[in-house]
């Protein structure tokens, strides 16, 4: 009797070491996932948060040829305040993505935060625009809005 029990009492001993051991990975595993979905999480709400709205209308002062400008009027629909400064905004013009932007926030030009349901003038320079249809985009936090215009 002694002579089955010592080989089954090795075998549970053994299979109650790797059982430990495969609970020790599934534990780290799972503690990484976890900690990923909690940075995801952050990343998410930071963007469901984030919303703007393009709010100019197509007048022919969108686009100003002697300066070379375009300006929008961008409103903060979203529930963040968010910086009022140019790297805030991704904007393409045509195709073409335009890193000279400056904002102002619309009845404070000094301020430096673009608060909820505030409006900010956003102007990008430096562009030679022809006759016919246009379009701009301006992405901020993952948002994206398209203003179409035609000249």
């Amino acid at each position: 009797m002694a002579d089955v029990s010592v080989p089954s009492l090795i075998l549970f001993i053994a299979s109650i070491v790797i059982a430990a051991g495969v609970a020790g990975v599934l534990i780290d595993t799972v503690t990484g996932i976890s900690g990923a979905l909690d940075d995801r999480g952050a990343d998410v709400e930071e963007i469901i948060r984030t919303d703007v709205e393009i709010i100019s209308s197509a007048e022919p002062g969108v686009y100003n040829a002697s300066e070379g400008t375009v300006t929008l009027y961008v409103k903060n629909t979203g529930q963040r305040t968010l910086p009022a400064t140019g790297e805030t905004f991704d904007v393409i013009v045509d195709a073409q993505y335009r890193s000279n932007v400056s904002v102002a926030v619309a009845g404070d030009p000094g301020a430096d935060e673009w608060n909820p349901h505030d409006v900010v003038e956003l102007t990008v320079g430096d562009l030679t625009l022809d006759d016919g249809d246009h379009r701009v985009t301006v992405a901020v936090n993952g948002d994206e809005e398209e203003f179409r215009f035609n000249l």
